[in-house]
């Protein structure tokens, strides 16, 4: 397989204003039916981008997106708020990645998961029960929410089988608020967004200055209307909207910041290169489908081809490969029309191909 996109000395030039992503996604968003706004680049850097479509239906159908669109990021979460700050910790050497969390993280001592470790948790080979809505499980109350899942009994023997689960994020994300000895979104702030100048980023509730410039997700009938500013993640709300698996709002403006560092990290970044390194390579032992530490290998490519990417459930979505050297973000609303994947996923791997071959 060739180790170089088709067309990639021609990046900047597909991703010219009118140039054949802009085509691409212009086209793709009408079949979509959703706003979106798309980006690729470099380690220098956004090389093009635009945006397409409108954010909502009735009152938001003449609202346009833009680079300053905050979206609910969902699963994305997972990349740029939680996996940056375990990063942080692996990288000073107070997060172990292959000791069982019940050798040394006292919560998890005498639950099943205590023979869980980091690693497993980062590439989802934790064996942990997929992911089901808290509430039905343990109720509204946080603190019981954590205990729950904490104690909660793992599906396969750690190890021994990759199954991408929500859980395994929010058990690590109590983890690392814990080692950090702060909230997720303080410590996400200041180790990740803060030092990257990622301004628009944060976890919600938003208030009514940003909410007025959110892409609304889905209709929520317990908020009487399309939740906008609030994370579109049940779970996650039960969590004051801050948890390791979603609750994250970001714009294109600040993520094209955050995939550049991925290929040239600034110096003095705490979750730098070599974590970067580290993460960015199959974590999963040969067992399918392989995964990074948090990234996922792209739908149908090979480990070889080095192209990572993580999805959320919003429609959202970016990758970077640093073998080629190139990053590229699509954001939607997809979720505010409906849960229809196929024409988003559609659409994502035609991009990512044309991105990265």
């Amino acid at each position: 397989m060739s180790h170089r996109a088709p067309g990639a000395d021609r990046l900047p030039a597909l991703a010219a204003p009118g140039g054949e992503l802009d085509r691409l996604l212009r086209e793709g968003v009408r079949a979509v039916g959703a706003g979106a706004v798309w980006a690729v680049g470099d380690a220098g850097g956004t090389l093009g981008g635009g945006s397409h479509g409108r954010l909502g239906l009735g009152p938001y159908a003449e609202l346009e997106p833009g680079p300053d669109t905050l979206y609910d990021l969902a699963s994305l979460t997972k990349i740029v708020a939680l996996w940056p700050c375990a990063g942080v910790l692996r990288q000073s050497g107070r997060l172990p990645l292959d000791e069982p969390l019940g050798r040394w993280w006292p919560p998890a001592a005498g639950h099943p998961v205590g023979a869980v470790t980091a690693r497993g948790l980062l590439a989802h080979t934790a064996g942990m029960l997929p992911y089901t809505r808290f509430e039905s499980l343990y109720g509204p109350d946080p603190a019981a929410i954590r205990a729950g899942v904490i104690a909660a009994p793992v599906a396969r023997a750690p190890g021994t089988s990759v199954e991408y689960t929500d859980r395994a994020a929010v058990l690590l994300g109590y983890l690392v608020e814990d080692l950090g000895g702060a909230p997720l979104d303080v410590l996400a702030e200041r180790w990740a967004w803060h030092p990257l100048g990622m301004a628009d980023t944060r976890y919600g509730p938003l208030g009514a200055a940003l909410t007025a410039r959110t892409a609304p997700t889905e209709y929520e009938a317990r908020a009487g209307g399309h939740l906008r500013g609030v994370v579109h993640d049940p779970s996650a709300r039960l969590l004051g909207g801050v948890s390791g698996n979603a609750g994250a709002f970001s714009t294109a403006r600040d993520l094209a910041r955050f995939l550049t560092a991925l290929l040239a990290p600034p110096p003095g970044l705490l979750w730098g290169e070599p974590w970067i390194r580290e993460s960015l390579r199959e974590q999963t032992g040969g067992l399918r489908p392989a995964r990074g530490l948090s990234w996922l290998y792209a739908p149908g490519t090979e480990p070889a081809d080095g192209t990572f990417v993580h999805y959320g459930f919003t429609g959202t979505g970016f990758w970077v490969s640093p073998r080629l050297g190139r990053w590229a973000l699509l954001l939607t609303n997809k979720v505010h029309y409906d849960r229809l994947t196929q024409p988003l996923t559609d659409l994502r791997n035609a991009f990512r191909r044309a991105v990265f071959g």
